[in-house]
């Protein structure tokens, strides 16, 4: 299925590794121009644009911490730089502390929700407010998690509650945005077999595989698929649905 993206131009928020880079690797597969956001990992941003490269893609790195209103207006005019202005924007930049609830700072917490929920909303706005001074359409896909409806005992409350309210901003952002031609869809991974999940997952594969329905742990390129989808107008009827890709953990 030809999904229509070809020169169209992403910026993927927290491209450099895990499910960030399967989807700029994905974006890209499908001929769209990537912008692969990276706060501090400038050599792994480096390897996915040069692997796009490589296959006969175009991407760029663009450095910036989404949770910085400064930072995300110089990541969008960086982009525009290069490729012209960003059409479809993923919003997956993540902090994840792994704190109890009794036990985490304010520090913290709040740290999650800038990150999560205040970088989703900045990088969000900011493309918005460039398309309708262009009188453009455009898409958005946040990327939220099966915890946001399930909750964890992990000591991942903040994580947790930031994805919850991503999911109300799709939501909320989808409605406003309906009439201007800009969607607003979702993502909801379940769990990953990604580099920070590896080796507890090699160390006792039976126990992670016990715990989803379809018996074993996703794949980036699943979830990254999904995504892509979504931010292509072959999902043009689609907006504010966050999609369940969790291989059965969440079921809704």
């Amino acid at each position: 299925m030809d999904l229509h993206l070809k020169d169209k131009v992403a910026l993927v928020t927290g491209g450099s590794r895990g499910l960030g880079r399967a989807i700029a690797m994905s974006l890209a597969a499908e001929g769209a121009k990537v912008g692969v956001n990276y706060r501090e990992s400038a050599d792994k941003a480096q390897a996915v644009v040069d692997e796009i490269a490589r296959a006969g893609g175009s991407a760029a790195t663009v450095r910036g911490d989404v949770s910085s209103e400064a930072d995300v207006v110089a990541m969008f005019d960086a982009m525009e730089s290069v490729f012209g202005p960003v059409e479809i924007l993923i919003n997956n930049a993540a902090y994840c502390p792994v704190v109890s609830t009794v036990e985490i700072s304010e520090k913290e917490w709040s740290r999650a929700f800038q990150v999560n929920m205040t970088g989703t909303f900045l990088c969000s706005r900011e493309m918005i407010r460039r398309l309708l001074a262009l009188g453009r359409t455009g898409r958005i896909v946040n990327v939220s998690s099966q915890a946001a409806f399930r909750g964890s005992e992990s000591g991942k409350s903040a994580y947790d509650a930031s994805k919850g309210a991503i999911v109300a901003f799709t939501v909320s952002l989808a409605r406003e945005m309906a009439k201007k031609g800009i969607a607003v869809n979702g993502v909801a991974p379940g769990l990953m077999y990604t580099e920070m999940l590896k080796p507890f997952v090699d160390a006792n594969p039976e126990k992670f595989s016990a715990r989803l329905p379809i018996g074993r742990l996703g794949l980036p390129e699943e979830v990254a698929g999904v995504a892509t989808f979504l931010a292509s107008d072959r999902a043009g009827f689609m907006t504010g649905a966050t999609v369940d890709v969790s291989g059965g953990m969440l079921m809704r």
